[in-house]
């Protein structure tokens, strides 16, 4: 199988994610279900039919989380430097507007646009890899075409 990238940060997120769906979450639901068995009919224990569909998807993504675990590959920014990498820091300035970003290059599994971490998968990312400092790039947007020009790269 092939290696998912990931950050120490994402892989420590996600470690966390899984430990505390294992020992809080698992247990929590059993428990829950076990009362509502209590109540009698299940054939129209609205209770028991919302902890199930909990523990359903509470088992999907223990799976899915041990999947990704076991696969990934934890690269560390620090040993890293020159052109846009993975787990790169980059600041970028919208050629159009002057407004400034600035996003860490992500795997799929721990993106959040909105706290900066960008999905390497993304057509922004995908334009970024391989730049240099003060290079420009173009990136077809939903909005049309966007122009960047990369200000920083660190690896922090």
């Amino acid at each position: 199988m092939e290696k998912i990238l990931m950050t120490r940060a994402g892989n420590t997120a996600l470690s966390s994610e899984l430990k505390k769906l294992k020992s809080v979450e698992r247990p929590a639901v059993i428990q829950a279900i076990a009362e509502a068995r209590e109540l009698g009919d299940l054939s129209e224990n609205a209770e028991y039919h919302s902890a199930r569909e909990k523990q359903s998807f509470i088992e999907g993504r223990i799976k899915e989380l041990e999947g990704v675990l076991s696969l990934a590959e934890v690269v560390d920014p620090k040993t890293l430097s020159g052109a846009v990498k993975f787990s790169a820091t980059v600041t970028i300035v919208d050629e159009d507007t002057d407004e400034e970003k600035t996003f860490q290059i992500v795997g799929q599994h721990e993106a959040d646009i909105e706290n900066g971490l960008l999905n390497i998968a993304s057509p922004l990312a995908r334009a970024l890899i391989n730049k240099e400092e003060g290079d420009s790039v173009e990136v077809r947007t939903p909005g049309g075409e966007k122009s960047y020009e990369i200000l920083k790269i660190a690896y922090i």
